[in-house]
């Protein structure tokens, strides 16, 4: 059950268009889903640029070669044996353009030949601009920026059992829904884990125990484990879960902030558990994504009491307080997990 997604105007717009064969000139692609980033770079260019003729009607410029100079020489090179040129600027910095180029590549983009279709790509760096400058409302906007965000649950268990089908292995919903979430829920991550999963697991139906033998999983799912532990009383699990976290370089902060919001949805779970509500409410309420994660809360607050979830939330606070005063965060990490199996 997915909830709060919105709609995005600018993708289903070109999700048409590739579809429909109606490519635009101007397109920015960013965000974290890599995987349909390169998945829709990949139907543009299929489309736009004949086999054979790459050298003449693709161009690729690196951010460190890009200017708008260079930008306009490309775009007067006609097409070869084509309707449509291809050029991608991938990583360039928008934010150091200033305002003189700024409105130059203003002037380039209002006049891009129909011929043209230009793909902004960032893959390592950020798509921002300098809100300094005047010129960058209208280039956001010329600009066409395409966010790839993370699918929505529902469409990421459906394509995990498509990828396991295809490597003739089964996987039930709610191991499909775990799998999205220990990997983090991203198809660029997910696509080496389900190979991995598949040639580990013998049988044809995939377990869960083999899910949990092979996958590196995400830190939120890391601290899910970790807070689980907790709440079963199993302290050294829990110590040896952040001990973990700590070796990989995870900052301390992003550990606490997993921990302080799963003790904070325990804490709507158990007010929404006295008012006879259940796992649809806690779901709407905290925005989780996954029903089992949600049906788990539920289920493991029926053994705590609304004082303990109360003094967690607040133990929470005040190592949060420690924390960004400049406390030490092993130290600080270490003392919470105590606190809360105690």
């Amino acid at each position: 059950m997915d909830r709060g997604r919105k709609k995005d105007p600018a993708m289903d717009a070109m999700k048409k268009a590739v579809s429909d064969g109606e490519i635009g000139n101007i397109y920015t692609f960013w965000g974290e889903e890599k995987y349909l980033q390169e998945y829709y770079l990949g139907r543009i260019r299929k489309q736009l640029v004949p086999e054979g003729f790459e050298e003449f009607n693709y161009k690729r410029i690196m951010g460190k070669d890009f200017s708008p100079e260079r930008l306009e020489d490309e775009l007067n090179a006609l097409p070869v044996f084509s309707e449509r040129t291809l050029i991608e600027v991938w990583d360039f910095d928008l934010g150091k353009l200033g305002e003189e180029n700024g409105t130059r590549l203003i002037g380039i983009l209002e006049q891009i030949p129909d011929y043209a279709c230009l793909v902004f790509v960032f893959d390592v760096m950020e798509f921002k601009l300098d809100g300094r400058h005047k010129t960058s409302a209208k280039l956001k906007k010329l600009l066409n920026p395409i966010e790839f965000k993370p699918a929505d649950q529902s469409d990421l268990t459906a394509w995990v059992n498509r990828r396991f089908k295809a490597l003739d292995k089964r996987i039930s919903r709610d191991d499909a829904e775990y799998f999205v979430f220990i990997t983090g829920g991203l198809m660029n991550d997910m696509v080496t884990e389900v190979e991995k999963v598949a040639a580990f697991n013998r049988g044809e139906v995939i377990e869960r125990q083999s899910i949990d033998a092979v996958v590196t999983p995400a830190l939120d799912a890391q601290t899910y484990k970790m807070t689980d532990a907790i709440m079963a009383r199993n302290f050294s699990s829990a110590a040896k879960i952040l001990g973990d976290l700590l070796a990989m370089q995870e900052p301390p902060h992003k550990i606490h902030y997993s921990i302080s919001l799963k003790m904070r949805q325990l804490l709507a779970a158990r007010a929404l558990l006295e008012q006879g509500k259940g796992r649809d409410a806690l779901m709407d309420i905290c925005g989780i994504r996954f029903e089992f994660q949600a049906r788990g809360m539920m289920n493991a607050v029926g053994g705590l009491t609304m004082s303990w979830c109360r003094r967690a939330v607040e133990a929470c606070s005040r190592s949060a307080l420690d924390l960004n005063s400049g406390g030490d965060g092993k130290e600080i990490l270490a003392g919470l997990l105590t606190e809360l199996a105690l």
